[in-house]
């Protein structure tokens, strides 16, 4: 037996002696540390001692898993129960027990919990739609009302129709899912679906479709429907290649060459609300619920510092110019309630589906389809014709600031976006014809 401290280059040259099956060496430090070669070259720490009258060899383990501090550390402490008379194979053991007795209650336990969850949805059986109505009743802070309308339309069940003389309803896209129990719709439940209905209404199917994949999202954050939905079954890639990417809309804006024609049918529309609110929505580029939701409470008609404060998505509310010719389309509207743009057949009082009228402007005056939001669109690239400052065209269509200096520094008074879009409505009317009459004593008109 050979004794020498141990280093790293004395443990990787020690070899098994010639016509041996094993040799060992002993660290001249630890008492009781050794390292075991092999025949086969296999090399490992070894503690070895006498208790109770006998000679006693553990093995610690191999010498590229253990560094020799370790190894030293290892034999310290075996050296230290066995001068006391304790056998560390006695404690190892019993740890090990006690470690399989820990791993077996909790699996024990474990399997109990999830047979009581198992047993608790076998009795439920959740069905969608009624997670679904807990999950339309829970807080969305950022949904607005035509947002969450939107929601409560994709979910129609259909039926009866609410309002007398009207035909049976048809059920909306998502109707076929929420009928299911919730845990019973996988991947290929919402391809099937959603096949069947693109087939006859994609657009509808598409944007429903969404909204479900936002809910299936919901559940599997949810404590209470966690276990039960399939959080995965809107991410198949067989679904994905069904739904559209949702594309900026490049062509989705009026060109200057189109004003003429577009105002023109649009004020030739037979509904002077709806007409004066697509007019609205061109010449201050505010989004389709603010100025739907514009009251006449909110409408400063002083024609030296009109303005209208209109609902804004960012700060809750924004405060934006109202140049003449809107002026006097808003003064020339009924005041039948609270609403400017008021609607007597809407559930909420206010107009809240311009669409068809809108399209069938553009169908009169030969133009391709635009939609609303590219009504927004438009007043953001046809500003550019007048040179606006891209700051006051932000601040007046309340888009949250991007740039450091707009973040911080730039806060533009009212008069002074005033002037800039008094100059983008003049401009917009030049392109289309229209003349601005002269001015009308308009305090007294709406007085």
């Amino acid at each position: 037996m050979k004794w020498d401290n141990f280093t790293a280059g004395r443990v990787k040259a020690f070899q098994c002696a010639e016509g041996k099956k094993q040799s060992i060496y002993w660290d001249g430090k630890t008492p009781g540390l050794g390292v075991r070669v092999t025949a086969s070259g296999a090399k490992s720490y070894i503690f070895e001692t006498s208790l109770n009258g006998k000679t006693l060899r553990i093995t610690i383990g191999d010498v590229a898993t253990y560094s020799i501090d370790d190894a030293q550390r290892e034999a310290v402490a075996y050296k230290m129960q066995t001068n006391r008379g304790i056998d560390p194979r006695v404690v190892t053991a019993e740890r090990i027990a006690g470690d399989a007795a820990k791993a077996v209650a909790i699996e024990a336990n474990r399997l109990a919990l999830a047979e009581i969850a198992a047993l608790e949805h076998s009795k439920r059986e959740l069905i969608a739609r009624d997670v679904w109505d807990v999950y339309m009743a829970a807080p969305h802070p950022k949904w607005g009302d035509q947002h969450r309308a939107d929601h409560a339309i994709a979910a129609n069940p259909g039926g009866a129709a609410p309002k007398i003389g009207k035909k049976t309803t048809k059920p909306a896209p998502l109707a076929a899912l929420l009928k299911l129990p919730l845990h019973s719709i996988t991947a290929i439940t919402v391809q099937e679906w959603l096949e069947e209905e693109c087939a006859t209404r994609p657009t509808f199917a598409h944007n429903s479709y969404r909204k479900f994949r936002t809910f299936i999202r919901w559940c599997a954050k949810h404590p209470q429907y966690s276990a039960v939905v399939r959080a995965d079954c809107c991410l198949a890639d067989e679904v994905k290649e069904i739904v559209p990417a949702n594309k900026t809309k490049d062509g989705d804006s009026l060109q200057r060459e189109q004003l003429a024609g577009w105002f023109a049918a649009v004020r030739q529309l037979s509904n002077p609300i709806i007409s004066a609110y697509l007019q609205g929505l061109l010449i201050t580029g505010a989004r389709r619920n603010e100025l739907a939701m514009l009251q006449w409470a909110d409408v400063e008609w002083n024609p030296n510092w009109s303005s209208i404060t209109i609902r804004d998505k960012v700060d809750g509310k924004r405060t934006i110019p109202l140049p003449p010719y809107l002026m006097r389309l808003f003064a020339a509207l009924p005041r039948t309630n609270k609403w400017v743009f008021s609607s007597p057949t809407s559930a909420s009082e206010h107009i809240t589906e311009p669409r068809i009228a809108h399209t069938q402007a553009l169908k009169l005056a030969g133009l391709p389809h635009v939609s609303l939001h590219g009504l927004r669109r438009s007043f953001g690239t046809l500003a550019e014709w007048v040179e606006v400052p891209s700051g006051v065209v932000a601040q007046i269509q309340g888009h949250k600031p991007s740039a450091l200096a707009e973040k911080h520094y730039r806060r533009r008074p009212l008069d002074l976006l005033r002037m800039w879009h008094v100059k983008i409505e003049e401009w917009m009317l030049g392109q289309a014809g229209i003349a601005l009459t002269p001015a009308v004593p308009l305090l007294k008109a709406v007085a």
